[in-house]
């Protein structure tokens, strides 16, 4: 058990390395994060618009199978949005009753790169597409994940392809006695994101 949670402890410590290399990439590509706006500065500004691809010419290099796919992606704006929406009216009047923290949405659901100067319009459409559904499928994973350790914090036997932010809080599958002992112990246990949310 020491072990598992070590490599737990060394992956959270890996992101955050993560994120503090990524926020260099700021001085590298000449831009600045003031609150919720990206700034560059006006030189780059100035050479990203000289590698903007014309409109025309985008839709005239796309695969045609591509663009016969642009209404099968839009719809499921639709599902998205809904989800969306199920996924917050659950969060704030659910987590009010088991005392968990919500989830900042604004965390997960981040649309900034269409303030980009080398993307034509077509490509700026899609990165809002693309960070809105992303966005909401992240938040919704963490709304999942609280919920999950409130209702049945026990890891699961198989093989997972991704472990959600709250797995490492789980029970063993298999050990009942920890389960009896310790559920309401672990169904309470956000003490980590009572600080920061």
């Amino acid at each position: 058990m020491n072990r598992l949670q070590d490599i737990i402890e060394e992956i959270k410590r890996l992101k955050k390395e993560l994120l503090v290399e990524m926020q260099k990439k700021e001085d590298e590509f000449f831009y600045k994060i003031k609150g919720k706006k990206v700034y560059f500065e006006e030189e780059t500004k100035k050479y990203h618009k000289t590698l903007v691809t014309k409109v025309h010419t985008y839709l005239f290099n796309a695969s045609f199978l591509n663009i016969l796919t642009v209404p099968i992606i839009w719809f499921c704006i639709v599902p998205a949005a809904l989800m969306d929406l199920a996924a917050s009216v659950f969060q704030y009047t659910c987590f009010k009753v088991y005392v968990i923290p919500n989830v900042k949405r604004s965390d997960y659901i981040l649309i900034d790169r269409q303030s980009l100067s080398y993307l034509n319009p077509i490509e700026k459409l899609n990165c809002i597409y693309c960070g809105y559904f992303n966005g909401v499928i992240a938040y919704v994973q963490e709304i999942a994940a609280r919920t999950e350790q409130y209702w049945c914090p026990i890891k699961h036997a198989r093989k997972l392809g991704s472990i959600h932010s709250r797995y490492y809080k789980f029970l063993e599958y298999g050990d009942g006695q920890e389960y009896q002992k310790r559920l309401a112990e672990i169904r309470l246990d956000f003490d980590d994101l009572r600080g920061d949310k």
